[in-house]
């Protein structure tokens, strides 16, 4: 059904015009602007509400419905929101403290509203507000905020507040149970490591910002250059940047040493593309005689206000002492962002917006302290224990029937169980992270690798999502032309040196054609129209094809030798410089500079370029010069570029047009190939460009754009030639839709549009834009682990579906949906339930699409998008890029990584719960924002497959052991507590429950960092074993169940054991129990342990070798209660047979029972991995 769109007529409209006559206008226009916004607004509100009883279609009996049964379509579904006092439990505290929070900040910092700037030349003091330092700050602490930060990030979680208090209590003298070291020093151990090293990078993240803030500009100023600090910039500053110097500030183009008046910059590290952009200066400055001029006339800059879009400006630059004003309308090519690289050149710019202003800094988020899922699940496991120690301490002092101060008995209980939640747990995963983190660096398979974020290593076994860029990450971005199709015949990389003979042939035969003809040009371009068509031969086809390519496109060819030419001998060295070997081509877009190349390695040279004219040489050396009339720049919208050249030997006029094949089809006449060839070359994954042309004629084209304007450029050129101040002719079509101010951009293709008629279609270009190495089966392996993968882009739609296609991101077997452009409500409602009849189809959208279905569809969108394959979305901003992986975050709950290569993608990378940087062609900015960094995409697949299980499998078993080792000694001091009548007595006092958890069992304990499950071939081999990682049943509540039931189970046994067996002997009890359980634990460990290494044998026997010889020592502790009791060490006692047999009697009625039912559950129950071992 149709959507109703707002109708701007209002009924009264023709009553009032009427009355136009009778009243002011001014009076009447502003009665009409209220009557239609009120009329506007009523609609709109009419709209939303009728679109609210449209409900998406999101269940499967929906699927029959047809398009006309849009109102009987079932609702959506919807998070039903909880009301009354069960929303306040569940989530409304939460809320309201967080509004709360957001609302006292918000009073605190009041941001300042962003507007739009006048910004005269070379007068910063005429700015009328202050704008920000143009210093970048990446810093997260300062002087006074770091220790108190870095406290708070250690204290929010519960395991480590936890023993900030236990250890606070044993400075009430009432309370202490022990020695403070025993307390004190594991948690200032844990803390001076964590502020050590958030000190070093905290320390590395200010200097790296020093570097770049110290580095020094020339300013211009009245009395010449001054160097500055790039952090001392300030708004309206006229600024030089060099050549290969990184812009420092944004800023609006003025002036270039470059001949032509524009120069190139390099913008990978803004937006992640590698080609070179370029830019055009003011023409206005660019054509003042000298450099100081600039401050002899009086001009300013007017600028839209700070915003985040890198693609867009829009403003104006008005010279006031000239008459008249002088007036330019200024765009994106008039801008030089900040963090971007001069290329060609030395520019002059004035400065508009600094700092936190600037589009980079917009386009970065703030990294934010990650996570890893394994620390929240133990951080909700260590609440579980507080809950049991409270318990059974309650219990304790119940039993005791609450005589004198029980409360003091109660705290007493809690400071004796506190062993319950060990606080070597922290230190233990902490240590265990450093070592995995040391283990990916040091893996030959994937060198190169590098661990930023030590926290984190057991997020790489529990992704879900994986969100990758393209540009550098999936693709090397290198352009490799591989096929030319004619129609009848087709040329691929074997047979190429067949069109070089053919072009060589022609272009000879021209010549000599041109040699034996004297006459003039236009007579015979009369005789060749007039004559009857006849069928091209293959080699003048061939001809026309080549010289198509060579013509049609923005390319610029850029000589290194240039560099110290000056303007006066440049000329005189043209013809030096175009046989130059260090030419190098450079163009937005890397397919037009392989077109570019491919012409040139068959014999037609591009040479040189400038805003209105081309240079080519044929095979022979001669250099022919074409005339560029107009220039037509590709768009999303229009999937085409074309250009309008004068030949300057035949002065024919010719229009060359490209694009894609759906674009161009319906423009080019009728054939019976296009269509079939396009689907044939996409399938074996090369980027095709479907080449026409069209011969106009003069009084054609004088109908389009008369001659006397022909080189005043269309507004959104690439090339712009605004400078060219010459009078425009009323009678051209072309020039009033540039002129026209309301839909400029529809009324020029219209004009465009009627040249673009049964075109001749020349030829199919294929490119192969290369993949990185391997990329194929990472994906597949990626894909078999069960991640899906998302690839988030800023390239064009058609450039991204067919990598999507040529990397297997979309496998052979799946279609693909292209979610057409919406740009509002009801077209994204119809278009999202046209996809939602879709079934198993990768999604393709671009980022405008995107924005308006997360606009008002977040929920409906994200869950659809969620249950395809792959998805793919183009023309991605930096921040959208962020915003679909928190988006993914809160409406999955499942873990993301993303990976990328430039300074576009660090935002996406610091918003995932794991980042992964590539160091490639476009820097290191990514590499250093990332989690982890590695120097290819395969190596994802060993990170993940291997390491990340690794992490995530030794970790798990690391702190459930930890946990395990603390749970025991409680039990057993439980039942301790309970045979002395419930007293608050310790059973192991100082030294022992300190070298319990340290010297004795730290070593085999910690050495389960080396244990692994399966071999790292087995995992790479066998990706489907990733599955089972992201479902968490490592460490869960069912194996921690299992682990508290075993401690209970051990502590029991060792401690009602050692006062059966050792009734007579009952004063030696302590140093009975505390042998047993050294050595269940070390048994424990050998269970635990699924594969050897030589340094778990090690440390078994060298924390049994400690504890032996540490018996001589340790009399005093080995008493029952306090060292005043008088019981001491028997060392006769503990050497007799009766004693080592009972203790073993022990040890092995608490393991041997695990040992079987570990072995029955092997045999009958075996774990997928043990399978494939086998």
């Amino acid at each position: 059904m149709d959507v109703p769109t707002p109708d701007l007529v209002c009924p009264d409209t023709t009553w009032a015009m009427g009355r136009v006559s009778s009243y002011g206008w001014g009076v009447w226009e502003s009665r009409l602007h209220a009557l239609f916004a009120v009329q506007c607004r009523y609609q709109l509100e009419d709209e939303s509400a009728h679109l609210d009883e449209m409900p998406l279609m999101m269940s499967e009996e929906g699927f029959e419905n047809e398009e006309s049964d849009y109102h009987t379509l079932p609702r959506a579904r919807i998070m039903q929101r909880k009301r009354g006092l069960e929303w306040f439990v569940c989530d409304g505290w939460k809320f309201l403290c967080t509004s709360c929070c957001g609302w006292l900040i918000n009073i605190c910092r009041r941001k300042k509203e962003l507007k739009a700037r006048t910004v005269w030349l070379g007068c910063p003091e005429k700015c009328e507000e202050k704008h920000p330092r143009n210093s970048i700050k990446n810093q997260k602490y300062n002087v006074f905020t770091f220790i108190p930060g870095v406290l708070y990030e250690q204290f929010k979680f519960f395991l480590n507040l936890y023993f900030l208090v236990i250890s606070c209590s044993q400075f009430v003298p009432a309370l202490k149970i022990g020695y403070l070291y025993t307390y004190w020093a594991p948690l200032g151990f844990v803390l001076a490591v964590t502020m050590t090293r958030e000190a070093i990078d905290e320390f590395r993240r200010f200097q790296r910002d020093k570097e770049v803030n110290s580095q020094l500009y020339s300013k211009l100023t009245v009395r010449g250059k001054v160097q500055v600090k790039s952090s001392d910039i300030q708004v309206g500053d006229l600024i030089i940047v060099e050549k290969n110097q990184r812009i420092p500030s944004d800023m609006v183009f003025l002036r270039t040493s470059e001949k032509a008046g524009s120069c190139f910059i390099r913008t990978d590290q803004l937006d992640g593309e590698t080609d070179w952009k370029l830019k055009v200066a003011v023409s206005c400055t660019q054509q003042l005689p000298a450099l100081g001029d600039l401050f002899s006339i009086s001009a300013y800059v007017y600028a839209q206000k700070p915003q985040m879009d890198i693609h867009s400006f829009e403003g104006t630059f008005t010279r006031e002492d000239s008459d008249p004003p002088i007036h330019e309308s200024l765009s994106i090519e008039n801008t030089l962002w900040a963090s971007t690289i001069v290329a060609s050149g030395t520019v002059i710019g004035v400065v508009i917006y600094t700092g936190k202003e600037t589009r980079s800094v917009m386009n970065t988020s703030n990294p934010k302290n990650k996570v890893g899922l394994l620390d929240l699940e133990l951080n909700r496991l260590t609440k579980a224990l507080f809950l049991a120690l409270v318990a059974l301490s309650i219990v304790m002092v119940t039993l005791q029937g609450f005589v004198g101060p029980w409360y003091r008995n109660l705290f007493r209980f809690l400071l004796l169980f506190s062993y319950i939640i060990p606080i070597s747990l922290r230190v233990n995963l902490d240590m265990g992270k450093a070592v995995y983190g040391w283990m990916m660096m040091k893996d030959e398979n994937i060198p190169g690798t590098v661990v930023r974020t030590s926290t984190i290593p057991e997020e790489l076994g529990r992704l879900v999502y994986l969100l990758t860029d393209k540009t550098g990450t999936l693709t090397q971005n290198e352009m490799i032309f591989k096929r030319l199709h004619l129609g009848t015949v087709s040329y691929g990389a074997d047979t190429m040196d067949e069109i070089q003979s053919h072009v060589r042939d022609s272009y000879s035969q021209m010549q000599s054609q041109a040699g034996g003809n004297n006459t003039g040009s236009t007579p015979l371009r009369k005789a060749q129209s007039s004559a009857p068509k006849v069928r091209k031969s293959v080699s003048s086809r061939i001809h026309e094809a080549v010289k198509a390519i060579v013509l049609c496109h923005n390319v610029t060819p850029v000589y290194e030798s240039r560099a110290g030419v000056t303007e006066e001998t440049e000329f005189a060295e043209a013809d030096q410089d175009f046989s130059d070997e260090n030419r190098t081509y450079q163009a937005s877009s890397p397919d037009e500079v392989a077109l570019v190349q491919w012409t040139e390695s068959v014999g037609l040279t591009l040479v040189s370029r400038d805003l209105t004219s081309m240079q080519l040489k044929t095979p022979s050396g001669q250099v022919l010069s074409f005339c560029i009339l107009q220039l037509f720049p590709f768009t999303s919208e229009s999937k085409r570029m074309g250009v309008i050249v004068r030949d300057e030997s035949t002065a024919e006029i010719t229009f060359y047009m490209k694009g894609a094949d759906v674009a161009m089809s319906p423009i080019v006449q009728y054939n019976d190939w296009l269509e079939e060839e396009c689907g044939n070359m996409a399938r074996e994954g090369l980027r095709t460009l479907v080449v026409a042309k069209k011969a106009l004629t003069e009084e054609q084209y004088q109908d389009f754009e008369p001659m006397q304007s022909s080189s005043v450029e269309s507004t959104h050129s690439t090339y712009t030639c605004a400078h060219r101040r010459l009078p425009l002719c009323p009678q051209s079509r072309y020039t009033q839709a540039k002129l026209s101010m309301h839909d400029r951009s529809l009324k020029v293709a219209a004009v465009v549009e009627s040249l673009e008629r049964e075109m001749e279609l020349l030829c199919l270009t294929g490119v192969e834009d290369q993949l990185q190495a391997d990329v194929r089966p990472t994906l597949e392996m990626l894909r078999n682990a069960g991640i899906k993968i998302w690839m988030l882009t800023g390239d064009k739609l058609e450039t991204a579906t067919c990598i999507a296609k040529s990397s297997h991101l979309v496998s052979r077997t799946q279609d693909i949906h292209i979610f057409r452009q919406v740009t509002s409500r009801g077209e994204a409602h119809l278009e999202l339930n046209a996809f939602r009849r879709k079934h198993d189809c990768a999604l393709v959208i671009s980022g405008d699409s995107l924005e308006v279905c997360l606009k008002y569809y977040e929920h409906e969108f994200v869950e659809l998008a969620c249950q395809c394959p792959a998805v793919v979305c183009c023309r991605c901003s930096p921040t959208q890029k962020a915003r679909i992986v928190t988006l993914l975050q809160q409406h999955t709950g499942r873990r993301t990584c993303a990976i990328g290569d430039g300074g576009n993608d660090v935002s996406m990378i610091q918003a995932a719960d794991c980042g992964i940087g590539i160091e490639g062609k476009e820097g290191k900015q990514a590499s250093l924002a990332a989690d982890f960094s590695i120097t290819q995409f395969r190596h994802i697949g060993r990170l993940l497959m291997v390491h990340g299980r690794n992490s995530y499998k030794r970790s798990a078993a690391l702190g459930q052991f930890v946990m395990h080792r603390g749970l025991i000694i409680s039990t057993m001091q439980a039942v301790f507590s309970s045979v002395f009548y419930f007293a608050s007595v310790p059973l192991y006092q100082g030294f022992l429950m300190v070298g319990y958890a340290t010297i004795y069992t730290m070593f085999p304990v910690f050495s389960l960092v080396l244990d692994q499950d399966v071999k790292p071939e087995m995992a790479m081999l066998y990706p489907e074993l990733y599955k089972d990682l992201t479902k968490g049943r490592s460490l869960s509540f069912k194996t921690f169940l299992i682990w508290v039931l075993i401690s209970i189970y051990q502590g029991g046994i060792l401690m009602y054991g050692a006062l059966v067996l050792f009734e007579s002997e009952f004063v030696h009890v302590v140093a009975i129990s505390f042998t047993a359980l050294i050595l269940t634990e070390l048994l424990m460990v050998a269970l635990t342990v699924r594969t050897w290494h030589w340094l778990m044998v090690v440390a078994e026997f060298l924390s049994l070798g400690c504890y032996v010889s540490s018996l001589a020592f340790l009399n005093e502790y080995f008493g029952i209660g306090r060292v005043s009791f008088g019981a001491f060490l028997d060392v006769a006692f503990i050497t007799t047979v009766t004693f080592l047999w009972k203790v073993s009697a022990i040890t092995v009625v608490s393991c041997l029972p695990l040992y079987v039912l570990k072995y029955l559950r092997r045999k009958l129950s075996p774990p997928s991995y043990c399978k494939l071992a086998s």
